[in-house]
């Protein structure tokens, strides 16, 4: 009997356990440093994004990293899977379990190894069997871990998806509230254009919701982070921000009965963003170049006058949006650098040209500005999916 392989198993098999518990069933933040999947992750990651740099910018670059969420869930699923697998071959090899198995075979790793996986995965060939009392009691107990692991794994696997599609809903419709990609300047200005300032509050209680549920499910399942939306100008960091900017221009610079909502939103939006960043090991980093420039402020100013929604321009109010955005800016914008998403500005850099007007089959009519959305056909591209 090998004492140092007993231990060295049973080693493996608890940390493989304890790791898929604490992945998929436990609903909070681990705080210990030492764990396989995040190892895994990291790792796997830098290594993603690496490799990201050989293929070509745009779609292209975006379906790739698209890729990463489900085939690193399948392959940190294989990996816990292997190190059972392994580890339950070591524990049968060093307490020596008496095996039967055809001529052409040894009582040698591999064959334990070849055992253990069978047991594993309940196929249960029966060209190798355990005769002893101890080895019978190993392999069902495998078997049974095996067969409840197995089982756990896949029935969490709709438990995310649906945590994604729910994330995803809000994400979609900021496309014809706020432009693609969103920003907080081109959905006052729509509200407001369209007269539906009195909608904000709505929205802001939607949000204030979305951004308890991303916390919520992106600190129980950290890997739905890396999944990707439809469309490469959208994001879940993206539509972060615009939330957080929405709110600080509400709470600084608009009047208007929303903004006790526009704080709670405000603060659960941050709340998300500052937790998601211990999670992910991401310290706050300012953007390196300012996403609201004194030049971009007055355009601001200007775009939300013309729709008839003043923003106060005096020292206090510019010093309240300063000091909003210091609370949280650093914190999204780390994390939009980990994940490689952009981190949208206040105003668009161009006209946005909202998905729904898109199409591969139709170009647009030169009548669009005379659409509610007030769009201009000089930035329209046959097709942005």
């Amino acid at each position: 009997m090998n004492w140092l392989g007993i231990i060295v198993a049973l080693g493996v098999i608890f940390i493989v356990l304890a790791d898929a518990f604490e992945v998929m069933i436990l609903p909070r933040r681990i705080s210990h440093a030492f764990r396989p999947a995040r190892l895994f992750y990291r790792l796997t990651w830098f290594l993603w994004r690496k490799a990201s740099r050989l293929v070509p910018a745009g779609k292209w670059r975006h379906g790739f990293f698209s890729v990463f969420g489900p085939l690193s869930l399948l392959a940190l699923l294989s990996m816990w899977g292997i190190g059972l697998i392994v580890g339950f071959a070591l524990l049968h090899w060093s307490i020596g379990t008496v095996l039967t198995f055809p001529r052409d075979s040894n009582s040698s790793f591999g064959t334990y190894l070849y055992f253990s996986g069978t047991t594993f995965v309940t196929l249960g060939y029966g060209d190798i069997v355990p005769t002893r009392i101890w080895g019978r009691a190993l392999s069902v107990a495998e078997a049974g871990i095996g067969f409840g692991f197995l089982a756990i794994m896949v029935s969490y696997l709709p438990v995310l998806y649906q945590a994604f599609s729910r994330r995803e809903i809000t994400i979609s419709l900021l496309d014809a509230r706020a432009g693609s990609p969103p920003t907080a300047g081109e959905l006052l200005r729509r509200l407001a254009a369209d007269r539906c300032m009195v909608n904000a509050e709505a929205l802001l209680v939607e949000w204030e919701r979305w951004a308890a549920e991303l916390l919520e499910s992106h600190v129980s399942f950290p890997v739905v982070s890396y999944y990707r939306s439809q469309h490469d100008n959208q994001s879940w960091i993206a539509t972060l921000a615009i939330i957080l900017d929405t709110s600080a221009l509400l709470i600084s610079s608009i009047d208007g009965p929303d903004r006790h909502q526009a704080r709670l939103t405000f603060a659960m939006a941050r709340h998300a963003a500052v937790d998601l960043g211990r999670v992910f090991h991401t310290p706050p980093r300012s953007p390196e170049t300012d996403r609201l420039s004194p030049t971009d402020l007055i355009q601001l100013r200007d775009s939300l006058n013309s729709v008839g929604l003043p923003l106060h321009d005096n020292a206090a109010n510019t010093a309240a949006l300063s000091e909003l955005r210091s609370l949280y800016e650093p914190f999204v914008n780390a994390l939009g650098t980990y994940f490689e998403f952009a981190v949208p500005l206040f105003l668009p850099a161009k006209l946005p040209v909202d998905n729904w007007q898109t199409s591969p089959w139709t170009r647009r009519s030169p009548n669009l500005a005379e659409l509610p959305m007030g769009l201009s056909p000089a930035s329209v591209s046959p097709d942005v999916h």
